[in-house]
């Protein structure tokens, strides 16, 4: 059975990137494969790792299994703080293509900004040498507070992503104001709050019993249909395909006020200041 494939979001240089997509966090090489193929088949096109995941390879290895064009998929990936420098952005786009079997990387990220280190202007100033070159597509920040992209913005430089924890209880309105204004994408890790409380909530419950739907499927189309791009992981075919089957119906203005009132206040897990690999 052939599957619709999710609308894509322009970035601001011109390509587009998918709504939906695959995380891939923690999940070890040849489950990754396996899950990585699953999901084209049900539909994606956009799939997420990161050095510091370990599953580079598999990711690459799910792609070529299932048969899809690389012109097809739109893949993420992240590096880690040592190679936090210009020369380190490049030996660090060469060691993850390698991996992932690729010549060409669609969105590179990096994964933290580790302000003790103070590092990431340089790294950044690589990864745009790397788009000149046409060695990467896009490129972006992960869990990038304001200040941090304020660093950046400064130099005269602007992440065409920005990847951060957020969910109906941390809608993060603070950085999404300055991705807006900057012409940023946000796009969602962990957008189903890690289960638990958001897809318990009456409201969400509520809303799902209206339409239908699973209660994940609610909190996915809450995301989207604000233009945030969301990456649940899932190594389970009948869960990916929940996932990414949200784009026949519409929640309403209100509706989408009523979930982001949700917002507990509640912390992200890791401090970017504090925490970073």
């Amino acid at each position: 059975m052939a599957y619709a494939l999710a609308p894509t979001v322009p970035m601001a240089h011109g390509p587009r990137i998918p709504l939906i997509g695959l995380g891939t966090w923690p999940m070890q090489d040849e489950e990754t494969a396996d899950a990585v193929a699953a999901a084209v088949e049900a539909g994606y096109r956009l799939f997420d790792t990161a050095e510091n995941y370990g599953n580079e390879t598999g990711v690459g290895e799910g792609i070529r299994r299932s048969g899809v064009a690389r012109a097809e998929v739109f893949i993420t990936t992240k590096f880690n703080k040592e190679w936090h420098s210009y020369d380190g952005a490049h030996r660090a786009f060469d060691a993850s293509a390698a991996r992932l079997g690729v010549q060409y990387i669609d969105l590179l990220l990096i994964h933290w900004p580790n302000p003790g280190q103070d590092r990431y202007v340089e790294a950044f100033q690589g990864l745009r040498a790397l788009l000149d070159a046409g060695n990467v597509r896009a490129i972006g920040t992960s869990n990038f507070k304001p200040a941090h992209l304020k660093r950046l913005f400064d130099e005269g430089l602007t992440p065409h992503v920005n990847q951060i924890q957020l969910d109906p209880e941390r809608t993060r309105a603070d950085i999404r104001q300055v991705h807006a204004e900057y012409g940023i994408v946000t796009e969602a890790w962990s957008p189903l709050g890690r289960g638990g409380p958001v897809l318990d909530n009456r409201l969400i419950v509520d809303l799902a019993a209206a339409y239908q739907r699973t209660p994940s499927q609610i909190v996915l189309r809450w995301h989207t249909q604000q233009g945030i791009v969301a990456i649940p992981k899932s190594a389970d075919v009948g869960r990916q395909k929940e996932n990414i089957n949200i784009f026949d119906f519409h929640l309403t203005p209100d509706e989408i006020k009523q979930i982001s009132a949700l917002d507990s206040g509640a912390p992200v897990g890791l401090d970017a200041d504090e925490f970073g690999h």
